[in-house]
C-alpha cells in the first residue's frame, strides 16, 4: 500500500487490540482494528502484523520493540500505522507477551490507543533521525543496525532507556493538553 498522507484517528474512549503468535501472524483483531486499519477481519487473521507497517516507521523502533516483548517485558511505543487506503494513524502501542504452561512466551497482545497530538510531535523529531540513518545504510539488517546504533546513542544523550523516553512524552503530552 502506498501512503496517501491522509491522517486518520479514532476516539480517545475506543482501543485498537491485536494478538499474534510468536511469528507475528494476527490471530486476533477487534472491531475497532479493523474499523481503523480498513481491513476486513479477514484480511488481517493470518497475515503479518507489519500489514500496517508505515514506511515512514523507523525500522530501529520496532527492533526494540520486538527484542523487549521477546524478552518477555511489555513495551509501550508510538507507532505510526498505515491503513488499506494508504491513510495513515498513530498509536500509543503497550504491547506484552502472552504466556503459556511452563512460562513459555505463546505470541503476544496489543493493546493501543490515540496518542496526544503533542506525544506524536515529540517523538517525530527522533523517529525522523533514525529513519535517515537507516536510509542511509538500505533496506536490510545494515540499516537496522545503524538506526538502532543511532537510537541507543540519542537515548543515551538524554539519560535514559526507550522505555524512559515514552513514559517522559507521555507525562508532557498529557501536560500539555492539559
Amino acid at each position: 500500500m502506498t501512503p496517501t498522507g491522509a491522517v486518520r484517528t479514532f476516539g480517545a474512549e475506543q482501543i485498537i487490540v491485536s494478538k499474534t503468535d510468536l511469528q507475528g501472524r494476527i490471530t486476533y483483531a477487534n472491531d475497532v482494528f479493523v474499523e481503523v486499519s480498513g481491513y476486513s477481519e479477514a484480511e488481517l487473521l493470518g497475515q503479518p502484523h507489519s500489514l500496517i507497517r508505515h514506511p515512514d516507521m523507523p525500522r530501529a523502533v520496532f527492533q526494540t520493540l520486538w527484542d523487549t516483548v521477546a524478552a518477555g517485558r511489555e513495551i509501550f511505543a508510538y507507532v505510526d500505522n498505515l491503513a488499506a487506503d494508504g491513510a495513515h494513524y498513530w498509536v500509543l502501542a503497550h504491547v506484552t507477551p502472552s504466556f503459556g504452561p511452563g512460562g513459555r512466551i505463546t505470541g503476544y497482545h496489543s493493546n493501543r490507543r490515540c496518542p496526544e497530538p503533542a506525544a506524536i510531535r515529540a517523538v517525530s523529531g527522533l523517529y525522523a533521525q533514525l529513519r535517515a540513518e537507516e536510509q542511509r545504510h538500505g533496506t536490510g539488517r545494515a540499516a537496522v543496525e545503524a538506526g538502532s546504533r543511532l537510537l541507543r546513542e540519542a537515548l543515551a544523550d538524554r539519560g535514559q532507556t526507550y522505555d524512559e523516553f515514552v513514559w517522559q512524552v507521555i507525562t508532557d503530552a498529557q501536560g500539555a493538553a492539559a
